[in-house]
């Protein structure tokens, strides 16, 4: 991957430094906000399932977190996250300034935004359109973008949508196994024609959860973690499988080995952590 410039040195169209503009600021705020948006355009590649996974990943590290579901009007991640998911449309004016207008008032400061299916690119330029991406080249704010590839060409193909609005973006393209299929590993020409046209933080690797812990943990309505601790969606003890939350532990496990290999705690703290 390519190292990336620094963000101070980029300049716009008119020669203007991003320090020379007067991006939106985030008034009264004590703790830098950040912002982890979760998303893809393609269906079926389990960007909810990563953004579920991040909420226990971030509690587990006692760092308080407030999401949101852009699914619509049911949402998905609301389903396992009730009591910290707000569901948004963010097509909406109304609801884009639920998350944006209290990024730096909210007791809350990091923000999960799962993107629904399609919604990806329409949500980076409202971020673009409402001076959201100013305030993070000014580093008003911290934005990790969490881009979740399928393995088809049609998946790859998002990269070059994306890549214009994530100059000042963390961002990582990630590989979620939701099954058996590679990811152009076979195809050093493919994989390279599409993963270097961005400049991104790095990659990041799911791996596959066992099919039936997957499915026992959706029967469940609970976060991946409450059903590890083998309790009920109301807290209630529960009588989960014992193997079966094993997998799902170790699952975890993987999981929290890359997220701390990438440093994500350092980057939500507002530090460089390349």
């Amino acid at each position: 991957m390519a190292q990336r410039p620094s963000k101070d040195a980029k300049r716009d169209d008119r020669g203007l430094s991003a320090r020379e503009k007067a991006p939106p600021t985030f008034v009264g705020q004590r703790v830098k906000p950040a912002v982890i948006v979760v998303g893809a355009d393609k269906g079926g590649v389990g960007k909810t399932t990563i953004a579920r996974a991040l909420l226990d990943y971030l509690a587990a590290n006692n760092v308080l977190t407030r999401a949101f579901d852009t699914e619509t009007p049911r949402g998905t991640l609301r389903r396992f996250h009730p009591d910290q998911t707000t569901i948004v449309d963010l097509t909406s004016t109304s609801d884009q300034m639920k998350i944006i207008d209290t990024l730096g008032t909210a007791e809350v400061k990091v923000s999960v935004v799962d993107v629904r299916a399609g919604g990806l690119e329409p949500a980076l330029q409202a971020l673009q359109d409402t001076g959201f991406l100013d305030a993070v080249r000014e580093r008003e704010v911290t934005f990790i973008l969490f881009h979740v590839l399928g393995s088809s060409i049609a998946s790859l193909d998002e990269i070059a949508e994306v890549a214009p609005y994530v100059d000042d973006a963390d961002y990582f393209l990630v590989k979620n196994h939701v099954n058996d299929t590679t990811f152009f590993e076979w195809d050093p020409v493919t994989h390279r024609r599409y993963f270097e046209k961005v400049e991104t933080a790095g990659e990041v690797t799911i791996p596959k959860l066992n099919e039936l812990s997957y499915e026992q943990v959706e029967l469940a309505g609970t976060s991946f973690s409450t059903f590890v601790a083998n309790r009920a969606a109301d807290g209630e003890p529960a009588d989960h499988s014992f193997v079966l939350r094993g997998y799902v532990r170790t699952w975890q496990s993987k999981i929290a080995d890359e997220f701390d290999r990438i440093r994500l705690l350092e980057l939500i703290a507002g530090r460089e952590a390349r």
